[in-house]
């Protein structure tokens, strides 16, 4: 009976959680703070500069454990509603083993760790094109080259094989799960899963996720759209419907701000 409980109670909690996740997005954007979910220094909060100038050295390790937390924050609200389908599979296929909850709990790290590491190298490379942008003042008056190339390159990547196979993947958590879950070293399997999959998901998400740089990376509004388009595309059978008309909108969309832009000029 309490297994039929967990069982009925999984899917209505999960939901709370990704809901908890989009309501706190929501709060910290309306709030005073929504700078710093985008691309302002989290140095500039009173607390965090005064650190940042007594020991520069922890200063950075605080900002970057802000940016990192800000970063997870938003995964939660957005990629945790398309990875369920692998969640409640492995749920399913560990009720009996006194250590479930452990086991869930490493699947669900694991599937953060590998988004965190993506979400480090994300900001750096955001943070070198600010730099270059800086450096050159051809790129600073025409800093909207960097969005069309981004949008650009997210349209291409909709057609590329690299982005079926990973999404095939990603579409099958019975056939992914069974392939690397043996339940021998059940702790570090159940958490190299989770980065397996996460990277998997990474892989067929990556560039629609760069797009969050060029709208803005505290946007909700385009938070929830990208989020509904991946989770789409990974749980629904028409879902692999959508790459194509995503990638042609995603291309023109480019070419729009092309020609805009040399049109003002």
């Amino acid at each position: 009976m309490r297994a039929d409980l967990r069982s009925r109670l999984f899917a209505p909690l999960f939901v709370a959680l990704t809901a908890s996740a989009w309501l706190v997005l929501w709060m910290w954007d309306a709030g005073p703070y929504a700078r710093y979910l985008r691309h302002a220094s989290w140095a500039e909060l009173p607390v965090v500069g005064a650190i940042c100038r007594a020991a520069p050295a922890a200063g950075f390790t605080l900002a970057a454990s802000l940016h990192s937390a800000a970063w997870l924050l938003m995964i939660a609200a957005m990629m945790l509603p398309t990875a369920f389908p692998l969640f409640d599979t492995f749920r399913r296929m560990t009720i009996a083993r006194e250590n479930r909850r452990t086991l869930m709990a490493l699947l669900i790290i694991g599937y953060a760790t590998a988004w965190a590491l993506f979400g480090c190298v994300a900001h750096v490379f955001d943070a070198g094109l600010h730099r270059l942008a800086d450096r050159s003042p051809m790129l600073l008056a025409n800093a909207w080259l960097i969005g069309a190339a981004i949008v650009a390159l997210a349209g291409v990547y909709q057609f590329s094989r690299l982005k079926h196979r990973c999404l095939d993947k990603c579409r099958s958590p019975l056939m992914f799960i069974s392939e690397r879950w043996r339940g021998r070293s059940e702790l570090r399997e159940s958490f190299l899963l989770g980065t397996s999959h996460g990277a998997f998901c990474i892989g067929c998400c990556w560039a629609l996720m760069l797009l969050m740089f060029v709208v803005g990376t505290g946007s909700v509004g385009w938070m929830l759209l990208l989020g509904a388009v991946m989770a789409a595309e990974k749980n629904f059978r028409w879902g692999r419907s959508i790459g194509k008309p995503l990638g042609i909108a995603l291309l023109v969309w480019s070419a729009w701000i092309v020609v805009q832009h040399a049109a003002i000029a």
